[in-house]
């Protein structure tokens, strides 16, 4: 019986899987130049971490979990997000109270939520963010949006706009709520269930309904910056006024809320200018939610990217992908050749070099195929000549340039050649550019 794949999940495999290395490694790199630090925590946590973080009018919490009952009669959660449970580690592990504040952590790893899968878009996905907690300056959203900007540009990731917008203080969302309330009473009965349900429990929710019968009524509704404390609007205008003088360019999208409930003050989106393909990342201000999960009163901003949605994107709008292959390709023409390379293979793989072989000999059509799908940069033929003389022939594969070098001296020239190489591999694409 075959047996295939849960529906929403996929394999990741090959250049994918390479891909994604790529994805991961950029970001933790970016992000470790901002100051951040890895934290992991567990893929299941207890379902009540979920209830209270995330929020009773989220679609996550009403409709995406996955959750169960373990042996013991205690409600579990595979995640949907990350950012509870990094809260809940802070918490967990008292770092508020033994490390300099803010404390920043970056994270990677996979996420659960019972979504129509799409394109980008899984059942099983991984996120890729930060959080930093402890700080209440409007500096910490600011450099968080900035560093949010800074991945996607290291990824070759351009044209994209960045959406914001205040979700203001409690002052500010309780007023707004009652106006949202006032308005939205008098056409209710006409929108979605969802709509009908996030009245109830949270008005602003309803500004994020995708539904398109909708729209009419949501694009009429009040608007947030009307009901903006003074505070509230003094720490919007200052956000503003840092993402101009750091060259970030935005625009302020009025009924931009997110999906999660958790979000107070700013809130942001990353957008690609000339597609609609909803949000590649996203982020914002939160106040209360490490207080919600039972730690001290301190503020907080997080950003996440899917990287699936950030494959997608880059697979759209790129044609040339990084790949990578070994340094060299061993071929051995010969039984007796077979051994000899295992041996130098082992000795280039302990002195830093990418290595593979042919395990039995085949012919050179056949051993250069290999070599070619495998993106080697370099073959390494060995036959009875080599060995009678001590000798290993390199080929460059792009080049086709050929050369014997004599074993003794293998490893200091095969170093200058793969040196040569990469030089000529740089100078290549900044010509490109």
């Amino acid at each position: 019986m075959e047996i295939n794949p849960v529906k929403g999940t996929h394999d990741i495999i090959g250049d994918e899987a390479e891909m994604y290395s790529f994805y991961e490694y950029d970001c933790r790199l970016m992000a470790e130049l901002f100051g951040y630090k890895e934290i992991r925590t567990p893929i299941i946590e207890h379902t009540p971490l979920f209830l209270r973080s995330v929020g009773e009018s989220s679609d996550i919490v009403t409709k995406e979990m996955y959750t169960f009952d373990d042996k013991g009669g205690r409600s579990l959660t595979l995640r949907p997000e990350l950012t509870a449970g990094v809260m809940r580690s802070i918490v967990s592990n008292k770092l508020h109270a033994n490390a300099d504040l803010p404390l920043k952590y970056f994270y990677c790893g996979p996420c659960f939520r019972y979504e129509r899968p799409q394109a980008g878009r899984y059942r099983q996905f991984h996120q890729f963010g930060v959080e930093t907690v402890g700080v209440s300056s409007y500096l910490s959203d600011v450099e968080v949006i900035i560093l949010g900007k800074r991945i996607l540009e290291s990824l070759g990731i351009d044209k994209v706009k960045v959406l914001i917008n205040s979700l203001g203080d409690e002052e500010s969302r309780e007023a707004y709520r009652k106006a949202l309330k006032e308005y939205f009473a008098k056409h209710i009965d006409k929108m979605c269930g969802d709509c009908k349900r996030r009245f109830e429990i949270n008005p602003l929710r309803i500004l994020d309904c995708k539904v398109p019968e909708d729209q009419e009524f949501i694009a009429g509704a009040p608007k947030m910056k009307d009901y903006l404390s003074d505070a509230a609007k003094l720490y919007m205008d200052n956000v503003e006024e840092a993402l101009r003088k750091a060259g970030i360019d935005f625009e302020v999208d009025d009924n931009l809320v997110r999906g999660l409930d958790y979000y107070t003050g700013v809130v942001f989106e990353y957008h690609m200018e000339d597609d609609d393909i909803g949000a590649i990342g996203a982020g914002g201000h939160y106040k209360n939610l490490l207080k919600e999960v039972g730690g001290p009163d301190l503020e907080g901003v997080g950003l996440s990217f899917g990287l699936e949605r950030l494959h997608y994107v880059f697979t759209k709008y790129h044609e040339e992908r990084p790949q990578s292959g070994p340094d060299f390709y061993l071929m051995p023409m010969n039984d007796e050749a077979v051994d000899l390379a295992f041996s130098l293979a082992d000795i280039l793989r302990s002195n830093g070099f990418a290595a593979e072989m042919n395990y039995e000999p085949k012919s050179f059509k056949s051993s250069f195929k290999i070599a070619e799908r495998k993106r080697s940069k370099f073959a390494i033929i060995i036959g009875e000549d080599e060995i009678a003389k001590k000798q290993i022939t390199v080929k460059n594969l792009k080049t086709q340039e050929q050369s014997s070098v004599n074993t003794d001296d293998m490893l200091m020239v095969l170093r200058s050649m793969l040196e040569e190489y990469i030089q000529a591999q740089n100078v290549e694409e900044a010509e490109v550019k």
